[in-house]
């Protein structure tokens, strides 16, 4: 059998043209289209029973070879820049999407001011998720493909306590003031989350009262850990999405905001300018917006 050991990859890709050129030195009776003419005197000179069945077998290990080449060199690396809040359905997602097209999809989770840095900064990537706003911007800036721009969910706010803490009213919004006041500290994120709850808070008339037992961190997953690991009577906020990954494990998911004021921050997906693989990256948007991948959302809370 011909092993890869017996083609001499050096420091460099083994790619299809390589093989092909060492099958060539390796397997001289391999028909790729292309023989030498130093082959064509091999073929040409009378072969016995076994050795014709062994140049068989041998022709069949650089077919497979060959194949597998070409398939690995032919599936795409896609990158993606994605909020937090999208993690737990994406990474199920790609799993399937590599299957059905061996296209591997590779992420970079942060809160979404980071990823726009991060894009700004020269962070290589094919796709970005983000809001609306932020996608524009970067349309404007020339990073992102303006016509591949697609709106693929929403996330509410969740409200978490830890599990062994009173729950907060959220049937309506003055049972849930008075569940605010009579919280020893509220938690949420600096992020788009954060953001939100400061002006509402300010809107009903408990910003200031609140503002002293506040605490506010760059992530929902330190808000996370707080809460779960914290005491007394404390409040958390939240992306869904991520406060149900931890339901029920030191954590409990109270719900949504009330209805007065319930809020979702809507996500947009767009290939980048500098996409390496820019087709694979839009086939992946589109995958997004399959039935099946619209189940998978709605199981963690994705809209």
């Amino acid at each position: 059998d011909v092993s890869r050991d017996a083609l001499d990859t050096g420091s460099g890709e083994l790619t299809p043209r390589r093989l092909l050129q060492q099958l060539h030195d390796v397997l001289p009776t391999v028909r790729t289209g292309f023989p030498r003419p130093a082959d064509v005197g091999i073929m040409s000179a009378p072969m016995s029973f076994a050795g014709d069945m062994k140049m068989k077998r041998l022709r069949v290990t650089a077919f497979v070879l060959l194949s597998l080449v070409c398939s690995a060199a032919s599936a795409a690396d896609i990158r993606v820049l994605s909020p937090n809040a999208f993690e737990p359905s994406l990474a199920r997602l790609a799993e399937q999407f590599r299957r059905d097209t061996r296209n591997i999809v590779k992420f970079q989770f942060g809160a979404v001011p980071d990823l726009a840095r991060r894009l700004a900064g020269g962070d290589s990537a094919d796709i970005l998720i983000a809001p609306p706003g932020v996608v524009n911007d970067q349309v404007k800036n020339g990073r992102v493909d303006g016509e591949s721009r697609v709106i693929i969910g929403r996330v509410g706010v969740g409200v978490m306590v830890r599990a062994d803490a009173p729950e907060p009213d959220t049937a309506t919004l003055e049972g849930f003031k008075r569940s605010l006041l009579a919280a020893d500290s509220i938690v949420y994120t600096q992020a788009s989350t954060g953001l939100y709850l400061e002006k509402l808070f300010d809107l009903i008339g408990i910003g200031e009262q609140l503002k002293a037992r506040t605490t506010r961190y760059a992530n929902e997953a330190q808000v996370i850990e707080r809460v779960i690991f914290g005491k007394g009577n404390e409040i958390g906020f939240g992306a869904i999405t991520e406060i149900r990954l931890f339901d029920q494990k030191g954590l409990r998911f109270v719900g949504p905001l009330p209805d007065q004021v319930r809020h979702h921050t809507v996500y947009a997906a767009g290939v980048t300018t500098g996409a390496k693989s820019a087709d694979a990256a839009m086939d992946f948007i589109r995958y997004l917006g399959t039935p099946a991948s619209k189940a998978a959302f709605a199981a963690t809370g994705v809209e």
